[in-house]
Order: structure tokens, then C-alpha cells, then sequence
């Protein structure tokens, strides 16, 4: 199926399990990114993962088999909880990531996907 829908940035990281099954939905969907960032030669570090929140209205974040919403204009989180949501052991913003508008979606969750792009 030809992408007919976009979405504004993927960042991706390659041999990640999470990732690959982002990129299937995506493409299962007929989603593509408009800007595609890999996660091991451009990491998204922590001012710049902060950035991109401060430009979004929502967040959505997989943990587990799980997503949590967090509507970032009525009641963002602080720093500390923000760090714990959307960055990765590494230090850098956890992949996948896609932005949407003022949409950001951290991780991989099937019915979070599907709520927010499907």
C-alpha cells in the first residue's frame, strides 16, 4: 500500500525489536515520515528531547503493555518525571519516537498507535 498519510519525524533506532514493529504498523498503515532520524548516528540527547516536548501539546508513552497520556498543556510533568518517561538508559531520547503535529508518541504500543495514528 503507497504512504499516503505522513507523519512529521520518525527517530529510529536499527535492530531495535520496538522500532521494527513501529515501522511495520507505519507502513502497514500507510504512514510515512516526513524527516527520518537515526537514533545511533544523530541521538536526540536530553535539552533537545526537552525542546521537542515544549513544542508538543500531547505525549503519549509505551511502558510495557501499557501507555500513559499526558496532556503537557493542562498538567505537564516536571522535569524529573519527564526525564523518566522519554529517556532511554542510554541517556538520549527513547526510540522509537514520531512526532505528529503537536503529538509526541515515545515507544511502542500497538493501541497507542492505533488511537493517535490509525
Amino acid at each position: 500500500m503507497p504512504a499516503t498519510k505522513k507523519v512529521d519525524w520518525v527517530y529510529r533506532r536499527n535492530g531495535c525489536v520496538s522500532c521494527k514493529r513501529a515501522d511495520s504498523f507505519l507502513a502497514d498503515h500507510g504512514i510515512a515520515g516526513r524527516a527520518i532520524r537515526d537514533a545511533r548516528k544523530e541521538p536526540v540527547g536530553w535539552d533537545e528531547a526537552q525542546a521537542l516536548v515544549a513544542e508538543a501539546s500531547k505525549l503519549f508513552v509505551a511502558k510495557g503493555k501499557k501507555y500513559v497520556q499526558v496532556d503537557l498543556k493542562k498538567s505537564p510533568p516536571d522535569a524529573e518525571e519527564l526525564r523518566k518517561l522519554i529517556i532511554g538508559p542510554t541517556g538520549n531520547l527513547r526510540a522509537p519516537t514520531i512526532r505528529r503535529g503537536k503529538t509526541l508518541l515515545v515507544g511502542f504500543n500497538e493501541e497507542m498507535y492505533d488511537q493517535v495514528l490509525g
